[in-house]
């Protein structure tokens, strides 16, 4: 979703939030550390040199959804997410994590369980959780690309509103 997968990234919600934080909190930069593609393995693999690269005030993780898709374990992603966020707030990074969900055709359990994977980590680890990103956007045919999983650039905007009210609070005056 971060990648800007199938349009001009330059109308992806992160270049939208740069330009809301240009406007607003001039001081914080934008860095889109983001693989199209990606699961939780490889952000694993990667956070420790990102952190180290950027020593971000605050990580937004928007990671799982490749994972569910591609069926890899509940306990797995689990595991794989909640070291990713103990690596950022090791280095004193705060967190916002963005819970992602799975269509329905993956079974209702393991939906549930993987939407709980978003709910418990939240609350374990005390990081601040967008409920679901992809709210108001996933579902509906005119936002969403014709894969049915990743969203239009017309979504962009709800995607950004769908963090700001987690994210602004985060920032600070």
């Amino acid at each position: 979703m971060s990648t800007a997968y199938g349009f001009d990234v330059e109308k992806s919600w992160v270049s939208l939030l740069q330009k809301r934080l240009q406007d607003h909190n001039p001081s914080y930069r934008v860095v889109n550390a983001s693989i199209s593609g990606e699961t939780t393995r490889g952000g694993v693999g990667r956070i420790e040199s990102a952190i180290a690269a950027n020593a971000p005030q605050i990580v937004m993780v928007e990671l799982g959804g490749n994972d569910g898709l591609r069926g890899i374990g509940i306990e797995t992603t689990r595991e794989n997410l909640k070291n990713i966020i103990q690596a950022c707030v090791k280095t004193g990074a705060k967190v916002l994590l963005l819970a992602m969900e799975l269509p329905p055709n993956y079974g209702q359990s393991y939906t549930a369980e993987f939407r709980k994977i978003f709910q418990s980590l939240g609350q374990r680890e005390n990081v601040t959780l967008v409920p679901f990103f992809l709210d108001g956007v996933a579902g509906d045919a005119m936002l969403m690309q014709a894969d049915g999983i990743h969203p239009q650039a017309e979504a962009q905007p709800e995607l950004l509103e769908n963090i700001w009210p987690y994210l602004e609070p985060m920032l600070g005056g």
